[in-house]
């Protein structure tokens, strides 16, 4: 389900000009790919395993309480709250950091993925050891520690500003592919930006469904915080924490 995400403008990487910058950028980008095909995966597990609740699509989760709200079979307003609420005190949170580390968008970003390999490691943990997360405690603390990790990577995506890069929805960058394509009149602007967003999401989704239907909510959980902590290292490898910081 899309959210009415907000693909703002804002500034798309590095400042032109300074040394590495072009490197800063292009593993900017891959980092932000990487993390939303960590969408599809989360979101997977959380839907088909944690019953029918988002821990990255926010929007999903508003239109679920609506339907559990009005009587929906197979809808839980408390998990989808539980989930809601998560988030927006993992948003907060990111929120002030965000604050005092200022301008210095690449340690802010190596701070947010830090964060969410380590919580989706105790949600995967959780997920691996409880009798179930279907029902019970272990549903609640999965969902919360997911939604909360996602709270604080949304609140520090938005905060750097990547245009096309929100990371947990497509809306806003689908409805861009399609308005500024050749078929609209327009140049196709950012059209192979756009298309990768939404293909990584896409394998994501499938490759977090298949592994949830032959393995359990385990398996792909851990594969999610493995990625997330392999775009950690590669990231910071690459330099570009320093370059985009030098670059404020």
């Amino acid at each position: 389900m899309g959210g009415a995400a907000e693909d703002k403008p804002g500034s798309d990487g590095a400042a032109e000009g300074t040394p590495g910058s072009d490197g800063a950028q292009a593993a900017l980008l891959r980092t932000l790919m990487i993390v939303t095909l960590v969408s599809g995966l989360v979101d997977a597990v959380s839907y088909l395993g944690l019953g029918r609740v988002f821990t990255a699509n926010m929007t999903g989760n508003v239109v679920v309480i609506g339907f559990a709200a009005a009587g929906a079979p197979g809808f839980s307003a408390p998990a989808s709250l539980t989930s809601l609420g998560a988030f927006l005190i993992g948003a907060i949170c990111a929120g002030r950091v965000g604050s005092r580390v200022g301008a210095r968008r690449g340690r802010l970003l190596m701070l947010a993925m830090v964060t969410e390999a380590i919580l989706i490691g105790v949600a995967a943990t959780v997920a691996c050891t409880a009798a179930t997360v279907a029902s019970g405690a272990g549903r609640y603390t999965v969902i919360s520690v997911l939604a909360f990790a996602m709270g604080v990577r949304n609140a520090t995506v938005r905060r750097i500003a990547v245009p096309d890069m929100t990371t947990t929805v497509l809306t806003m960058t689908l409805t861009g592919l399609a308005a500024d394509s050749s078929l609209a009149g327009g140049a196709n602007k950012a059209a192979a930006r756009r298309t990768s967003a939404v293909a990584a999401m896409f394998i994501g989704a499938f490759a977090g469904a298949a592994l949830y239907l032959h393995t359990g909510p385990g398996l792909p959980l851990v594969t999610a915080a493995v990625v997330v902590a392999g775009a950690v290292i590669a990231f910071r490898l690459s330099r570009a924490p320093g370059l985009l910081d030098a670059a404020r």
